[in-house]
Formats: C-alpha cells, structure tokens, sequence
C-alpha cells in the first residue's frame, strides 16, 4: 500500500486521472455532483481549458485536457477546438464528434459550421453526406443543388421547391437558381403565386406584395395592387367600388381587410360589413371567420353589439375566449339569470371546466337554488386549483392541496445518472451555463420515460434547479407534488426584501413562480428580465439610475429586490389592494387604472374574471392560487381567498 501511495504521489499525471475517476464514481453514486471538492477542482481545469482551447497544442492546455478525461463536459472542448479554424483535414475527426454525438446538442454548432463551410469551397459530395434536414433555408437550398447537380432527377427534387418558395418573405439568393428551375418545370402556377401573395399580405413582408403582384396575369394584378393598399390602410375596404367583380379572391381580400378594420374603428366596420354583406356572397367559413373577429374586438371595448355578434359565432367554432366573452358581459352586469342560462347553453364538454362549474353553482345560489350550488361548491373545493380555493372560500370549507410528492428510491436515481446529457446538463448548470444547460437537460428528457423524467425532477430540485423540476412535472402531467412544483426557492433573499419593502412573502414568492419558474436568467420577447421579470425602464425608475446592465438585472440578488420593490410601490399606489397590484404588475399601472373607469364596483372574483386582456386575467389568477399555497408552506394561516371571496373592486 505504502509503494502504491508513493507511486501516485510521484506520477502526477496518475493521481489526476484516479481524481476524475472519483469524481465519475461519485457523481454515478451519490449524485451530489455539487458539494464534492474533486467535481469543485475539475470544474475549475475545465473553465480554465475553455480560455485555453484557442492554443489546443500547447502544454498548459493538454495537461488539463488529459485531467479532464472522465469530465463530462470534455467533449465541449472537443467542440470549440474543431469549430475554431475549421479545416479539411480535420474531416475525420468531424465525422467521428458528429456520429457520437448526432442529434444532441453538441452536433448542430459544428455540423452547421461543418456544411457552411464546405459550401463555401463547392464539396459537394461531402456536403451532401452530412446534411440533416432543418429550418436553415440557406443550407436547404444549396442540399437540392447540390443533388441536383450530382445526378439526382428533377421529378425526386423539384417537388421539395414548392414549400421553400411560398412563404411570406423573402428567400436567400442561393435559393434563386433553384427557384428558377422550379418554375421552368411548370411548378409556379397562378394558384401558387396566389398563395404566396396572400401569405406576404397577410402577417408576411408586404414589400414582397409588389413583386408577386408583377408575377400574376394582367387581369388580376390589380388584386395584388389592392391587398397591398388593404394591407396598409385596412379602412381601404369601404370604398366597395374596389371590389367591383364580387369575386372570390376579391372576397379573400375585403374579408382580411374588415377583420383588421373591427379592431381600429367597431362602428365604421358594422357598418361597411352591413353594406357588403349586401352585394358579397360570403361563404359560410368567411361569415364564421368574421364573426370571431368581430365579437373578440367588440367584446373587449364592451361595445353594445358584443353579445349580437357573440351569439353568431356557431357552437363547433366557440373557442375558450369566445366562451369567456359570452359569460363576461353577463357577469359585469350581475345578471345572474342570464348567466345560469348561458352557461347552460355552451356544450357539454365546455360545461364540464372549473372555471365554468364555479360560475354556475354561484348562479344556482344567486337565483335561490342553494342546495345543488352548495353541492357543486363542495365537489370544487376539492381541486388543488383556483376555483377550487374560490370554492372553499364561499361555503367556508378547508382548502384542499392535494399533494402527493414523488416518492423516488436511490436504485433509480442511480440507473438514471448513466445517461451522459444528464450529467453534461448538470455540470453546465453548476457551471452556470445556463442556455446549454437547459439545451442538453431537453435533448436528454427527450430520451427519456414518464417515469424517468419524474425522477429527473427530483434531481433537478436537489441542486436547486427548481425550474427543469416544475417544467418537467408539467409535460409529464404530474401536478401532485407541490413541493416540487411550489419550491422556496431563493427563499432567504425574498424574505429579506419582502420584509425589507413590508409586502408578503408568500406573493413574491408566488410573482417569481409565476413570472420565471425561479429561472434566474429569464428574459421575455418584450425584454423583461430575470427572476422577477423586471423591465429595464422599471429598474431605472427605481434605481434611478440612467443606465442598467443586463448583467445587473440577471443577478437575483438584484432582481428580487427591484421586484419586491415595485411591488410594494404597485401596492401603495392600489391603496394595498393586492388583487389590483398584481393586475398592474402584468399589465401596467395605466391600463388597470382605465379598466377601473370603465366599470363599476364589482365583487373581486367578477373583477377578475372580466379583466379585458387574457393573459392578465389568467396572470391574476394564479398569482393568487400560486400565493395560498405559499401562505400554507410558510405557515400563514390567513387564507387569502376568504378575503378575495368577500372583497369588491372600486374605482380608486
């Protein structure tokens, strides 16, 4: 043992390979691929091999290259080192990295970079053999060109053109040649340039409308000519001396173009639609597509005509909004008659929603059939779910929260860490790599079970990756475990600064589980960022500051405190009511104010559910569901729906 031990010590190439080897083995039992100090030093070798990988050759860096021969994260280096300077000679070497390692999230970086670059230097034969297909209309066009020009006949290639070529945009010029070919084979028919057309009009690059224009036969380029001015100015539909053929593409046009005039100007679109009603033959599609715009837009500046257009659209085309629209007028009015009968009236399936079951047993009660609402309040009160707490909170009942947590044993967790995405998805999140992290754990889930997923949750929730853990519980369907899906997550920091700002924890916790899933670099299509999804103009507001970095709203530290802080801003300025601060963070201070002008004092759950804008009515929803949970976690015994049951909304 003692000649062993002096071996070890003298070959210290040896010593650093029995450390990774540990480091394999302990991550392979135990999992706790955090706190072990040989994952702590080979996470180190690895960040410095990463600046290193630009000088592959030298010594510093195949030492710790060879360090990090059982990491697994060593093939990232590999990566980077073929992708930077990529050259002919390195084609073997690229075709064994993608055959290892074809269609996770290591392959498409360097096949992408691979084909590009064997594209520039005409490999045909090459390209061609490590083509996969993908969304990369670039790489596509030059794959059937490439087939082509190696022998393949136009009947096994020209076909795949079509859906390349009618799109609403423009499409690379490497395309063109290809497009030309299509169109000498007879491919590119008046029908197809219609299609095209419509699709640039319609949502598409309208600058591309002139051109298709030009491709149609004379007689019909004044078509193209009036969808781009329809297009422009929707209002060009009430001059109906524009349509003077009554014909179906000119029937195509007017009906896109009164579907966007509705949401701009409800009263001059009534009235053109009147008009052409009268000299256009709509087809029964048309009329039904008609009537969804027209009783959405309506519906939502509660025009006087909502409900008129609301009861035209057919029973086969009511859609979860419609339903919403059609039962939200009748609500802000109270008319509880009214609104027995028209939830009767929607289908059965439709019936059978808990947003529905509790509007209905509140109806049966207002119009004194109090036995059989209390009876579907009772069966309500049992889902772990919004209504269900709206429910408990009417007939005085105890909340239900249904959980049941996974109950997974060592066996399985062991069986699960085999698989190498897994353990790359881990070593990246500790790593702080959080993009590739979240790329390798969805490649891995998909090669996964049920089951093995729900395990994986678990694991995730052990390092504190609190939001794969909720997502995969959600795609699995499992929704019992609420403290996977519920966790305290960032709990000392949102503590900290709720009672900083004097706001309850429970709704921080219940904003940053609803904004982010408690994914610390979130960052939504509008740039709100974060744990707590802060816009940049907020943050400056707030800090009062002329500049904030992304970097300085993606630390959570950071992000929790702004947020906990607008909260409590949004609260003062709501007079503390909470149902409306939370409106406001969602949707903006102004917009709630003008949806308080607009209606008068309504009972809170009525206010809530004919909130105009969806994604804030179901954002209000679940903050408050999402904060009774948390209540329960951290021991609040105030139920928060009671309150919310018996509380009215009022101007402020």
């Amino acid at each position: 043992m003692h000649n062993l031990i002096a071996l070890v010590l003298k070959d210290g190439r040896m010593l650093r390979k029995i450390l990774c080897l540990l480091f394999l083995l302990s991550t392979f039992y135990t999992f706790s691929v955090d706190v072990s100090a040989d994952s702590s030093i080979l996470r180190k070798k690895y960040e410095q091999a990463d600046k290193l990988v630009w000088d592959a050759n030298s010594q510093e860096y195949q030492a710790l290259y060879n360090d990090l021969h059982y990491y697994p994260l060593q093939p990232y280096l590999d990566l980077k080192r073929l992708m930077h300077k990529i050259k002919l000679s390195d084609h073997n070497q690229i075709a064994k990295f993608l055959k290892k390692y074809q269609g996770t999230p290591l392959d498409w970086p360097l096949r992408k970079k691979w084909l590009n670059y064997l594209m520039k230097r005409k490999r045909k034969l090459l390209f061609v053999e490590y083509f996969k297909p993908t969304s990369n209309v670039t790489l596509t066009c030059q794959y059937y060109r490439y087939k082509l020009a190696l022998g393949a006949s136009e009947q096994e290639v020209l076909p795949n053109i079509s859906r390349l070529w009618v799109v609403g945009k423009s499409q690379p010029k490497v395309c063109d040649p290809l497009f030309s070919a299509w169109q000498k084979a007879g491919y590119r028919t008046n029908d197809v340039i219609w299609q095209r057309l419509s699709k640039a009009a319609d949502g598409g690059k309208h600058t591309l409308v002139p051109y298709l224009t030009g491709l149609l036969p004379k007689s019909e380029q004044y078509l193209g000519k009036l969808w781009h001015r329809v297009r422009r100015d929707p209002a060009v539909v009430a001059k109906l001396s524009r349509f003077p053929h009554k014909t179906a593409k000119e029937k195509e046009i007017f009906v896109y173009g009164i579907k966007r005039l509705i949401w701009r100007d409800q009263n001059r679109a009534l009235k053109v639609y009147q008009q052409a009603n009268r000299v256009f033959k709509f087809t029964d599609e048309q009329q039904q597509q008609i009537a969804l715009k027209f009783s959405l837009a309506l519906a939502s500046k509660q025009h006087k005509k909502a409900q008129e257009w609301l009861q035209k659209v057919d029973d086969q085309n009511l859609t979860g909004k419609i339903i919403q629209w059609k039962i939200a007028d009748v609500l802000r009015q109270q008319n509880w008659p009214q609104i027995e009968a028209e939830l009767l009236a929607l289908p059965v399936s439709q019936q059978q929603s808990s947003q529905w079951k509790y509007w209905y047993a509140r109806s049966l009660i207002k119009n004194g059939e109090n036995k059989k609402g209390q009876t579907l309040l009772q069966q309500l009160a049992k889902t772990r779910h919004y209504y269900g707490f709206l429910a408990a909170s009417v007939i005085n009942a105890p909340i239900s929260y249904q959980n049941n947590p996974i109950s997974v044993a060592e066996a399985e967790k062991r069986q699960l860490f085999k698989h190498l995405a897994g353990k790359r998805a881990f070593e990246l999140f500790h790593l702080k790599r959080y993009h590739h992290a979240r790329k390798e754990w969805n490649y891995w889930m998909s090669e996964l079970t049920d089951r093995e997923q729900l395990v994986a949750a678990k694991l995730a929730n052990e390092i504190g990756w609190y939001d794969r853990a909720i997502f995969a519980l959600s795609q699995v369907g499992y929704l019992d475990d609420v403290d996977l899906r519920f966790p305290l997550a960032f709990d000392k920091e949102i503590n900290r600064h709720a009672t900083k700002y004097a706001i309850n924890p429970a709704w921080a916790f219940a904003i940053a589980r609803r904004e982010s899933s408690f994914m610390s670099d979130a960052n939504s299509p509008v740039g709100a960022k974060g744990l707590m999804q802060v816009m940049p103009a907020t943050a400056k507001q707030l800090t009062k500051r002329k500049r904030i970095s992304t970097k300085y709203l993606l630390d959570s530290k950071n992000n929790i405190n702004l947020g906990t802080k607008y909260l409590k801003k949004l609260l003062d300025k709501h007079k503390g009511n909470q149902v409306l601060a939370t409106a406001a963070y969602n949707a903006g201070p102004y917009r709630v104010k003008r949806w308080l002008k607009s209606a008068n004092s309504l009972p809170a759950d009525i206010w809530i559910e004919t909130i105009p804008f969806y994604e804030t009515r179901e954002y209000v929803k679940s903050v408050m569901a999402y904060q009774q949970i948390y209540q329960n976690k951290v021991g609040q015994p105030a139920q928060l729906f009671e309150q919310l049951a018996r509380k009215n909304i009022t101007q402020l």
